[in-house]
């Protein structure tokens, strides 16, 4: 039901930023060194554009990325495209470490509502303002048509579980379309990056793309402490056209 009143209601309030918090309060060390790194390595500081929950989940996203990256050179610059990007609240994360010339958001579910009354397309209205290379698109990305040089997805819905704790359809469930059309949009020398929750989905993900016709360049599984509250780590893997 919910599903379907999201696509059906075309509901915004106009876009939406956060207060800035300023500065973040880390009360652990490890955290405050590696957050203090990743400031320093991309000249990024989140807390001066938003809350502090959400330059907290950036900097976690930074560092997956900056962990998990094995190549001698880092792709970067062309157009990014993330797969179901929520309400798009990393996409200056994929701005300081790709650097593409352009960023698509693409979410199925843009006019989702959330519990203050704004939807997801208030919220990243807000989180593009000062990215004005960035876009937020409202579409399936299985019927999304369009050639992109990087392509990130992060934990995207693989097993029924994760759909049921979205309140979402099982019928949105269909990995194997996803990743062939992810196949299908990425340009020939084009990269794949993708997050996963744990090793379990992680396997299913690996076979997935193979039989897509993606190969697997790296893949991590390293747990970094800003991702230390999740119940299971992080598999970050980086993908070509095989």
């Amino acid at each position: 039901m919910e599903f379907r009143l999201s696509r059906g209601i075309r509901w915004s309030r106009g876009s939406f930023e956060e207060k800035p918090v300023g500065e973040l309060c880390i009360a652990n060390p490890e955290q405050s060194a590696r957050i203090a790194v990743l400031r320093d390595r991309y000249q990024v500081r989140f807390e001066l554009q938003m809350s502090e929950a959400t330059s907290r989940n950036n900097y976690e996203y930074l560092d997956i990325l900056d962990r998990s990256w094995m190549g001698a050179v880092l792709p970067t610059g062309g157009v990014l495209c993330d797969v179901g990007c929520a309400s798009f609240w990393y996409a200056a994360t994929l701005q300081c470490f790709f650097r593409p010339l352009r960023i698509i958001g693409v979410e199925i579910e843009g006019h989702r509502l959330l519990r203050d009354g704004r939807s997801r397309i208030d919220y990243a209205g807000g989180y593009l303002k000062g990215l004005p290379q960035a876009q937020f698109v409202v579409a399936d990305y299985l019927s999304y048509e369009a050639p992109a040089d990087l392509i990130t997805a992060w934990f995207p819905f693989l097993l029924p579980e994760a759909l049921l704790a979205w309140r979402l359809p099982l019928r949105l469930l269909a990995p194997d379309r996803l990743f062939r059309h992810i196949e299908h949009n990425l340009a020939p020398d084009g990269v794949l990056f993708m997050a996963n929750h744990g090793l379990e989905e992680w396997q299913a993900a690996q076979s997935l793309c193979t039989a897509a016709g993606l190969q697997c360049l790296s893949y991590s599984a390293e747990i970094g402490p800003l991702s230390a509250h999740r119940l299971r780590p992080p598999v970050a893997s980086w993908w070509r056209r095989g």
